[in-house]
């Protein structure tokens, strides 16, 4: 998002909002108008997940809100409509009940001396052949006060396209007791910044079907200019990620809480500060390299968060525990005493570059790790202490579908030669990840412990990938952050080359070490 985007975002918070009824009222006005959440949702451009937030104590705000008030008048002057006209036909003898559009093509008109009178004066004419209702555009059988147009609202359903049809060329649009007025709808679309051609998900046959159609759009819509459509897909990248994720969650087997209470030791400790939760991000530089002149290689690690979304989640509230047993079967983050780490000359430390001693919060992709090097297949360190822990019951498949659907559209779009769907899929599962927490442009999800989660797994990945580079002969000269790391020696026998999430490709390559006639220089 540009300066001036932030900007408009912050105006158009700005000013009168419009009315929102309570919570109860909003889930239950859809529920009588017998609406899922998926429609509504794709209705209004958002994911299910959050039309579920509204409806259970959150606010939507700026245009998004204008959008949902009108919906929600619409359905509660359509309902109310419903249930006087069900009144009222409870309560009208037998002989007065309207003739419906179902009976209309068969009718034979009235004569005008004896035209009919509906319950409010108004003049009924029933028609021979059916005519385009002026309210939703469908046939009707009558004319009211000289106007086509169906006398129950069950008659009276929109078009194929979802909007009524205009009236003929300087004809009124009839309004009578039976079609109250909504409220005025929002400015027109020419009014306002233009959206998508055409909404970025549709119903089709899976997750990287959606992907699919939303670059489709976008690439139809400014007209196949490449920078422009893949511009305007990442700026909506954030909300397209829920939107698949909310896909990818169809019939799971595990139910998860997108906004759960969460401890003070996942919250911000200043504004622009930090929580107190220890990422163990790598930033190393072996401090000597062997004797002589090398050929260092610089790895780029592939897709490091897209593989670290395969990690274990807590699927539900943090729970506080003073155990000092791991449970495997659970997950989130420890208070840990860290074990000391004795070959700093030849491995990253895995806690990463940390300068305070003694305890600290660390999440679980870190103590599994730790844990790991200290059992008997490394035993290169003791086992951490836990002192307390906050942890929910977990699985390492929470996530899996996502993971996968945006993992297949990568590798086709790398098949492909498809810098738009890359650049997309890249700023969906990256910005899906460092917007869970506490922030401002993704107010679908809430889990500040799955971002530090998915984080730490990506820096153990590269931890490891260290580890067997070391293991394989290689001498690791450096590893930063999620996916960089420089070695020296022959890396293919470890590593595979290519783009795909399970190998690496070269960044760089660079000579480093000192000749041995200048050590041997040195030493006289």
């Amino acid at each position: 998002m540009s300066d001036f985007d932030a900007i408009d975002s912050l105006l158009d918070a700005v000013g009168p909002q419009a009315e929102l009824p309570p919570c109860h009222v909003r889930r239950e006005l859809r529920e009588r108008a017998r609406l899922s959440k998926a429609q509504v949702a794709r209705a209004l451009g958002v994911s299910p997940s959050t039309l579920s937030g509204w409806e259970s104590g959150r606010d939507p705000a700026g245009e998004i809100r204008t959008k949902y008030a009108y919906l929600l008048d619409g359905l509660n002057a359509k309902l109310a409509t419903e249930t006087e006209t069900e009144t009222e036909t409870e309560t009208a003898p037998a002989a007065e009940q309207p003739v419906t559009s179902g009976t209309a093509s068969t009718a034979t008109p009235l004569s005008s001396p004896d035209l009919g009178q509906d319950e409010e004066g108004d003049d009924v004419e029933l028609l021979v052949a059916p005519e385009p209702c002026v309210l939703c555009g469908r046939p009707a059988g009558q004319r009211v006060a000289g106007f086509a147009q169906h006398l129950t609202p069950a008659d009276c359903r929109p078009t194929a396209t979802g909007a009524p049809a205009a009236p003929p060329a300087g004809q009124p649009t009839a309004h009578t007791s039976k079609a109250p007025l909504r409220t005025t709808r929002p400015a027109p679309e020419t009014e306002r910044s233009k959206g998508p051609a055409r909404p970025a998900f549709q119903e089709t046959s899976g997750p990287v079907d959606l992907i699919r159609e939303a670059v489709q759009g976008a690439l139809a819509e400014h007209r196949g200019d490449v920078d422009a459509a893949t511009a305007a897909l990442v700026k909506r990248a954030i909300p397209d990620a829920m939107r698949l994720l909310d896909e990818t969650r169809k019939g799971a087997r595990y139910d998860m809480i997108a906004h759960p209470w969460i401890p003070d030791i996942l919250k911000k400790q200043t504004a622009r500060g930090a929580d107190q939760i220890w990422e163990a991000r790598p930033k190393w530089t072996r401090h000597e390299l062997p004797p002589g002149r090398h050929q260092v290689t610089a790895l780029d690690i592939n897709g490091a968060y897209l593989s670290a979304l395969k990690t274990h989640l807590p699927l539900g509230q943090l729970e506080h525990s003073t155990s000092l047993a791991h449970d495997r079967r659970r997950s989130g983050v420890h208070l840990i005493t860290p074990p000391a780490w004795e070959h700093e000359a030849v491995l990253p430390n895995p806690l990463g570059q940390r300068d305070e001693p003694g305890p600290l919060w660390v999440t679980e992709p870190t103590l599994r790790l730790l844990l790991r090097l200290s059992g008997p297949k490394h035993q290169l360190c003791e086992p951490p202490q836990i002192h307390e822990s906050y942890t929910s019951g977990a699985t390492e498949n929470l996530l899996e579908k996502f993971r996968i659907a945006l993992k297949d559209a990568r590798d086709t779009a790398i098949e492909q030669g498809d810098k738009v769907t890359l650049e997309y899929v890249k700023a969906m599962y990256s910005k899906f990840v460092s917007t869970m927490g506490e922030s401002n442009y993704n107010r679908e999800l809430y889990r500040p412990d799955w971002m530090h989660l998915i984080r730490s797994q990506a820096f153990a990945n590269l931890w490891l990938k260290a580890l067997k580079a070391h293991d394989e002969g290689l001498a690791v000269v450096r590893a930063m952050g999620t996916d960089e790391l420089h070695v020296i020696g022959d890396w293919r026998r470890a590593f595979a080359e290519g783009r795909a999430v399970t190998e690496v490709k070269v960044k760089d390559t660079y000579t480093a070490g000192t000749d041995d006639a200048e050590h041997e220089g040195e030493g006289e």
